[in-house]
């Protein structure tokens, strides 16, 4: 439940530019695709998927740690990770496991991304379920786990002689590719009401300096 006295005071901090442009923002946001990266050791490719995932508007993004830790470039990010939701997983040796479960409570179908197999071609990918797509480790590809609990498996057209991509350009082409066409379609791909009010808040918190300082001292003026 958002404190709506709190986050008028909050506000009061902003610039009306600024408000206006986590709005405009929240608009654009959605859930209805999510980005899984499964053991990338590398920290810029890292980064640029969490780039990605902002430049295109999704939300969330889940790494695993089975092998590997999971860090973020500030450099290569641009402080896109500030307004992204992470979910990291890594506490045991059952991360895959846990996650892909995870999301599909949630009602996500597995995506592996892999130009390996007997793939869905990326211009026929059915946008209109749910769907995580799973990126996995450089040169190796998705995990066997993932290939085996995956709903299915997408793959991006390729015609020259190298037979993948960076995962980072892989990820952009995919995410600019099903979200254009998400946008463009009837489907209900925006965040609820009470989900932009919280992300609001939340952007609304992060922007402001010394906020902790600044939330106790409303408290103990109220």
């Amino acid at each position: 439940m958002i404190d709506e006295k709190l986050l008028a005071y909050f506000e009061g901090f902003l610039t009306e530019k600024r408000k206006t442009l986590f709005k405009t923002i929240l608009e654009n946001r959605t859930r209805h695709f999510t980005v899984v990266l499964e053991d990338i050791y590398q920290a810029h490719n890292a980064s640029a998927v969490v780039r990605t995932c902002d430049i295109f508007g999704v939300q969330d993004i889940h790494t695993i740690e089975n092998k590997y830790n999971n860090t973020v470039s500030r450099h290569v990010a641009k402080g896109s990770q500030k307004w992204l939701n992470q979910f990291r997983y890594k506490a045991d040796g059952d991360n895959t496991k846990t996650c892909l479960n995870i999301l599909k409570e949630k009602g996500y179908q597995i995506i592996a991304t892999t130009p390996h197999n007997n793939s869905c071609l990326l211009q026929d990918f059915d946008i209109s379920k749910k769907s995580a797509f799973v990126f996995g480790v450089e040169a190796e590809g998705v995990s066997d786990y993932v290939m085996e609990n995956a709903d299915g498996f997408l793959k991006i057209p390729m015609v020259g002689f190298t037979e993948s991509l960076n995962i980072s350009v892989a990820a952009a082409i995919i995410l600019q590719d099903v979200t254009t066409k998400l946008r463009n379609s009837n489907i209900a791909w925006q965040l609820s009401a009470k989900e932009k009010e919280i992300l609001y808040f939340e952007w609304v918190k992060k922007t402001i300096k010394n906020v902790d300082k600044i939330e106790e001292h409303y408290h103990q003026n109220i």
